[in-house]
């Protein structure tokens, strides 16, 4: 038998790690994150323990990848939706509702991951691979919409939206979602009726008065 192409092995160890991650994801948000084993990912991937410490850095970073690829697959999925015409606008008001969305559809994925970046004796943010492409995905929405510099908006934004996440997870005081988006849309001058509004009126916040891009 030949032996595999360098271009197949590649193929396999992306369809692994992409196993992995997926499992992450389904079993963080049955039993959260403390509840879930390396142990118990591997099996639910369908692949050997020992290929998590292989293709991971341990369970931290098996999250933070996870998370990040869900939310750049949502992201993706949800900018596909739009027609191909949409504006730069609906571009970037589809962007902060899916963000949001993902974080209210995965409760428990969401506030794991948040968790880890904001405690510094885990090692704090991760840039892997999943976390560049969603990176990617949002400056080049940033950059459609005007941005001066794509990416010093994109880490503004990142940071936004990672504030509104905490504020529909935070448990025992969440924020309803529709002043957190109003918040967001009023910053980048983004009408109500654009994206999906989980109300039918703005709620009335004050308009942003800082600067624009």
């Amino acid at each position: 038998m030949a032996p595999r192409g360098e271009s197949v092995n590649e193929e396999m160890r992306l369809r692994s790690r992409r196993r992995l991650m997926r499992a992450t994801v389904e079993l963080v948000d049955q039993r959260g994150y403390a509840a879930t084993t390396l142990a118990d990912i591997a099996e639910r991937a369908g692949l050997a323990r020992g290929l998590v410490s292989y293709y991971f850095d341990g369970k931290r970073l098996l999250m933070q990848s996870a998370t990040h690829r869900l939310m750049h697959l949502e992201l993706a999925a949800a900018l596909g939706e739009l027609a191909p015409d949409a504006c730069p606008q609906q571009r970037l008001a589809a962007a902060i509702d899916q963000v949001l969305r993902t974080a209210l559809d995965h409760p428990r994925v969401m506030r794991s991951h948040l968790a880890l970046m904001l405690d510094p004796d885990t090692g704090g943010f991760v840039q892997d691979p999943e976390q560049q492409q969603l990176g990617a995905i949002l400056r080049e929405v940033l950059a459609d919409w005007g941005a001066d510099d794509p990416a010093a908006e994109h880490a503004v934004l990142r940071s936004a939206l990672m504030g509104g996440c905490i504020g529909v997870l935070l448990p025992g005081a969440q924020t309803p979602l529709p002043p957190i988006r109003a918040d967001l849309f009023a910053r980048y001058r983004l009408p109500w009726r654009m994206g999906r509004p989980p109300q039918p009126d703005d709620p009335g916040r004050p308009e942003w008065t800082g600067p624009t891009s």
